[in-house]
């Protein structure tokens, strides 16, 4: 417990870090979607948008999101015992369905990569708002400590 309380505030460096990363990705691959949805299939802009989606979730998203996740977990193992107050609950279900947000936002990357057009692009236009939509909430959450037992 000692280690994790000196540790605690690179823990919050590297989970603040990785977050940030991983919001970027969840807000621009929505917004690559909607480019991509309105290139011609089969071409140049098609395949471009291809290789720009698969990069940014493999190489920036995924490890973002796990580095979130890692750090953020190994912040609630340290000694502060929030993980049982109502702000860090709801926070929690936050980052669980950003989460499920990410994994929707894989399979569609799939689904485009395999010259699909799932959806229309006004949804991707749409829910391009829902990570930012959570992440106010997690900040909120975070800063403001509601619901305190």
């Amino acid at each position: 417990m000692a280690l994790l309380t000196t540790l605690y505030p690179w823990f919050k460096i590297a989970h603040i870090l990785s977050f940030t990363a991983w919001m970027a990705g969840m807000l621009y691959l929505p917004r690559l979607f909607v480019y991509h949805h309105g290139a011609e299939a089969g071409g140049e802009a098609a395949r471009t948008f291809t290789v720009m989606e698969e990069k940014l979730l493999r190489l920036i998203m995924n490890p973002a999101m796990i580095a979130t996740w890692l750090f953020g977990l190994l912040l609630v193992a340290g000694p502060y015992g929030w993980h049982d107050d109502g702000w860090f609950l709801i926070k929690f279900v936050a980052v669980i369905l950003m989460s499920g947000v990410h994994g929707f936002y894989a399979a569609s990357r799939k689904k485009f990569a395999a010259g699909e057009k799932p959806r229309t692009a006004k949804f991707w236009r749409m829910i391009n708002e829902v990570p930012f939509l959570l992440l106010a909430i997690i900040v909120a959450m975070v800063i403001l400590k509601p619901l305190v037992n």
